[in-house]
C-alpha cells in the first residue's frame, strides 16, 4: 500500500497549520477526536504558547478558538514528565484566566478543550485514548446535574460539568498501528509520519499535500532538519541525565546502604554475620576441595568477607582507622588487599 512520508505533526503546528488556508488539517483532526464538526476562527497567542526557555524540551502548545468561541489547546509532549497531569490541568486554567478581567462577570468564560499527545506512558492504562470531563452526580439519587432551562439558553450546554473544561490524552507509543476507524487513523498518522492511500479521515487529504517532506522549501527543509537534529540532543541529553542520575543514585544507596548494614550489623547482629562468614567459608571450602578442610574454609570465607568489605570502604575513600574498627583487620591486611583482584 502507497504511503507518502511527512514532516511531525508538531513541526507542522509551529510552521504550516497556522496558516488560515491549512486551518482544515487541524479542523479534520479536531472533528475527528471531538466527534463533531470544528471550523477554526482563529489561531491564538498566549502565556502558555509562546517560545521561552521552558518550551525547549519538546513543547509545543497550539491554542485555536472554533467558530462557537470554544478555545482549544493541542500539545505534544515527547519526554516523560510525573506531574503531566497537573500540567494539563495548570494550561487550562492559564487560558482562562489570561481572558477574563477582575471586573468581567463569569459568565464570560470559555469553553476549554485540552488535546494531550504523548508520546510516552502516561498513567496506567491500556487504551490509547482517554477522555475526561467533570460530572456533577447526586450523592443519594445519583442523577447528574442539569443546567436549568435559563443557564442552558445562555451558555448552550446541558450539563453543569459541560461548562468545564474537558481533556483529552492521545498516547501514541500504545497504538498497535491497525486503523480501524477514522480517528484510528490520525493516530497512526502522528506516531508513524505517514498516510496510507486509503486513509478517508477528514483533514488528512489536505495533511498529505501541505505536509509532505518532498514539497518543503530549501527554508523549510532545513527548519525542519535542525528542529530533528535540536530534539536527537534534546533526547540525548535527557537520557545522559537519567542514567547519570540512576548511577549517582545507586552509588549514594549503596554507600549508605553499607554504612547502616555495618553498624547495625555490629551492633544486633554479629551472631548473623559469623553464619553468613561459616556459609561463605563453606561454600568456598567446597569450591576448592573438600580435603582442604571445612574448618579452613569456614575461616578462608569469614576472612574473604572482611577483605570485601574493606576493598570497597577503600574505593570509598574510607579512612583506615573505620575499616580497622569495622572489619578487625589490621593496617597491613588491609593495605595488603588493594592487590587483591
Amino acid at each position: 500500500m502507497q504511503t507518502r512520508n511527512l514532516v511531525s505533526f508538531d513541526w507542522a503546528m509551529k510552521r504550516l497549520l497556522r496558516n488560515k488556508a491549512n486551518f482544515a488539517v487541524l479542523e479534520g483532526f479536531l472533528s475527528e477526536l471531538l466527534k463533531r464538526q470544528i471550523i477554526i476562527k482563529q489561531i491564538l497567542e498566549s502565556e502558555s504558547n509562546q517560545k521561552s526557555i521552558e518550551d525547549k524540551f519538546n513543547r509545543v502548545d497550539v491554542l485555536a478558538e472554533d467558530s462557537n468561541r470554544e478555545l482549544m489547546i493541542i500539545e505534544v509532549q515527547y519526554n516523560n514528565q510525573v506531574d503531566y497531569f497537573l500540567r494539563m490541568l495548570y494550561g487550562t486554567s492559564k487560558v482562562i484566566t489570561e481572558r477574563i478581567n477582575k471586573s468581567s462577570p463569569y459568565g464570560v468564560i470559555r469553553k476549554v478543550y485540552s488535546i494531550n499527545i504523548v508520546y510516552f506512558d502516561l498513567g496506567q492504562g491500556n487504551d490509547y485514548i482517554y477522555h475526561g470531563k467533570t460530572h456533577f452526580k447526586g450523592m443519594h439519587t445519583h442523577e447528574t446535574l442539569q443546567l436549568s432551562e435559563k443557564q442552558r439558553e445562555k451558555f448552550g450546554y446541558t450539563e453543569a460539568g459541560d461548562l468545564h473544561p474537558e481533556y483529552y490524552i492521545i498516547k501514541v507509543n500504545q497504538f498497535n498501528d491497525v486503523a480501524k476507524d477514522t480517528l484510528d487513523e490520525w493516530i497512526y498518522f502522528l506516531k508513524n509520519n505517514e498516510i496510507k492511500s486509503d486513509f478517508k479521515a477528514q483533514g488528512l487529504d489536505l495533511a498529505c499535500e501541505v505536509m509532505a517532506y518532498d514539497r518543503l522549501t530549501v527554508k523549510e527543509l532545513r527548519a525542519y532538519e535542525r528542529a530533528l537534529d535540536t530534539k536527537w540532543l534534546e533526547d540525548d541529553i535527557v537520557s545522559t541525565a537519567e542514567d547519570r542520575g540512576l548511577q549517582q543514585g545507586l552509588k549514594k544507596g549503596l554507600k549508605q546502604g553499607l554504612e547502616k548494614g555495618l553498624k547495625r550489623g555490629l551492633k544486633k547482629g554479629i551472631q548473623q554475620g559469623i553464619e553468613k562468614g561459616i556459609q561463605q567459608g563453606i561454600e568456598k571450602g567446597i569450591e576448592k576441595g573438600i580435603e582442604q578442610g571445612i574448618e579452613q574454609g569456614i575461616e578462608k570465607g569469614m576472612q574473604q568477607t572482611q577483605l570485601e568489605i574493606a576493598r570497597h570502604m577503600l574505593s570509598e575513600n574510607e579512612p583506615v582507622e573505620k575499616i580497622m574498627q569495622y572489619t578487625g583487620l589490621s593496617a597491613e591486611q588491609i593495605e595488603a588487599c588493594t592487590n587483591i583482584k
